[in-house]
């Protein structure tokens, strides 16, 4: 379970280059924060940020912005960030529910990764691939929304076929075994270390829908 309260965790992370105060001032226009018009492309629920900052890292022409919810999941991430000097990264600290608050029309790619899967019905509309959710995607794009998915829970893998399927999304690339036959551009976030060393099958999805053009 994640730890949520820190002592101190907020003031220590809102010291960063990389943290972004107050995203919503930034609304339409974080393309102006990067001082670029590269893409931009976010990760949603970033946990000790492995992903983002790889992703970053590799791929210096694309902006990337990680999210997370807590702010003391983040001290682990900005405790990596302490010896990079990466243009390309921006972190905040917010609730996913937010994200048509924060963005509009800007972003290329989202990543979900290990997301949490909500078991209960109750609480369906809480995953990030309910169709609430994707109403909400589909404001942040500002071209085709193209979404990439990993996660070791079967139920909400079969949950996000049939969202997706649904919301006209085409599929292209579903694997039930990520590691049956692994791209080696795949890189993974701590969740997926830990269930792959346990031998956990890691489920993916990327799928686009597609924007007319009129």
């Amino acid at each position: 379970m994640r730890l949520r309260n820190k002592k101190g965790a907020q003031d220590i992370i809102s010291k960063s280059e990389y943290y972004v105060d107050s995203p919503i001032e930034h609304k339409g226009e974080f393309n102006k924060l990067f001082k670029n018009n590269h893409n931009i492309e976010i990760e949603i629920g970033m946990g000790k940020g492995n992903f983002i900052i790889n992703k970053a890292l590799a791929n210096p022409n694309i902006n990337y912005i990680g999210i997370e919810k807590y702010p003391t999941v983040l001290l682990s991430a900005f405790k990596k960030l302490n010896n990079l000097k990466l243009d390309n990264l921006k972190i905040i600290c917010m609730d996913a529910s937010e994200i048509d608050e924060v963005f509009d029309k800007e972003i290329s790619k989202i990543y979900l990764n290990f997301s949490d899967p909500w078991p209960k019905k109750k609480h369906a509309n809480r995953r990030l691939t309910s169709p609430i959710f994707l109403e909400k995607y589909r404001k942040i794009f500002k071209g085709d929304c193209v979404v990439e998915m990993k996660t070791d829970n079967k139920n909400l893998f079969e949950y996000s076929l049939v969202t997706f399927s649904k919301q006209d999304y085409s599929f292209e690339e579903v694997k039930l075994d990520l590691y049956s036959n692994l791209n080696v551009d795949n890189i993974q976030t701590e969740y997926e270390k830990k269930f792959v060393s346990l031998g956990l099958p890691i489920y993916k999805l990327k799928v686009i829908h597609k924007i007319s053009k009129k």
